[in-house]
C-alpha cells in the first residue's frame, strides 16, 4: 500500500499530456463553432449534424490507429523499433482503406444522410455540402491518427498535443476566418478550413514519423 512515487508521476505526466491533446483538438471546434454561427442557424444546424456523423464514422478509425500505437509501446519495450514502424504502416493501410471507403460513401450519399436527421431543404443542403467537403479529406486524417498513436504509443505525448495546437488552433482558426470573413466564401469557407487543418496535420506528423525520434524513446 506504499505510494510508488516514480510510477504516479509518470503516469500523471503521461496524462496530463493526453488531456491536452483532447482538451485542445475538442475546443478548437468551439471557435469553428463561433465563425459558423455569424452566418445564421441554418449554417449551424447543417454543420452541426455533419460533424456528428463523421464523429460517428471516425470511432472505428480511432480503434485502429490505438491498436496501433498499443503495438508501437510492445515492440519499442521489447528493443524492436523496426516491427514497431512495421506495425503502425499496417494500421494506417488498414486505416485509409476503410476510412476512405467510408469517406467515398458520404461523398456519394451526404443528402440522403442528412436528410435523415433534418428534412429542411436548407439545413439539409448546407449539411451535405458540408459532410463532402469534410469527407474528402478522410484517408489523410486516417493516416494522420496513426501517425500521433504511433508517437502517444511509444510515450511522446506532447508531440501530439504540440502538432494538435498548431494545425487546429494556430492554423484552422485563422484559416476558417480567412476564407469565410476576408475571401467572403461565407460559412462554405469555414468548413474547408477542417479538412485543410487536419490535412496539414497528418503531413506534418508524417514527417516527423519518419524522422524516426519517435523510435528512441525509453518504454
Amino acid at each position: 500500500f506504499k505510494p510508488e512515487r516514480e510510477i504516479i508521476g509518470a503516469v500523471l505526466s503521461k496524462s496530463g499530456s493526453g488531456i491536452a491533446q483532447l482538451l485542445i483538438s475538442t475546443t478548437s471546434w468551439v471557435g469553428l463553432f463561433k465563425i459558423l454561427a455569424m452566418f445564421g442557424s441554418t449554417a449551424l444546424a447543417g454543420y452541426t449534424i455533419a460533424i456528428r456523423i463523421v464523429t460517428f464514422a471516425l470511432m472505428p478509425a480511432w480503434g485502429l490507429a490505438n491498436a496501433g500505437a498499443t503495438l508501437v509501446g510492445q515492440n519499442l519495450g521489447a528493443g524492436k523499433p523496426e516491427r514497431a514502424e512495421e506495425a503502425v504502416k499496417i494500421a494506417m493501410k488498414l486505416n485509409v482503406i476503410v476510412l476512405g471507403v467510408v469517406g467515398i460513401g458520404f461523398v456519394l450519399l451526404a443528402g440522403p444522410l442528412i436528410h435523415l436527421f433534418n428534412p429542411e431543404s436548407d439545413v439539409a443542403a448546407f449539411g451535405a455540402q458540408s459532410l463532402w467537403i469534410v469527407s474528402l479529406a478522410f484517408p489523410l486524417y486516417a493516416a494522420g491518427m496513426c501517425f500521433e498513436a504511433a508517437f502517444n504509443g511509444s510515450g511522446d505525448t506532447w508531440t501530439p498535443a504540440r502538432l494538435n495546437f498548431m494545425c487546429l488552433w494556430v492554423g484552422q482558426i485563422p484559416i476558417a476566418w480567412f476564407l469565410s470573413k476576408t475571401l467572403s466564401f461565407g460559412p462554405v469557407g469555414a468548413v474547408i478550413s477542417v479538412p485543410a487543418a487536419y490535412s496539414l496535420l497528418a503531413l506534418w506528423s508524417w514527417a516527423l514519423f519518419k524522422r524516426g525520434k519517435w523510435k528512441t524513446q525509453k518504454v
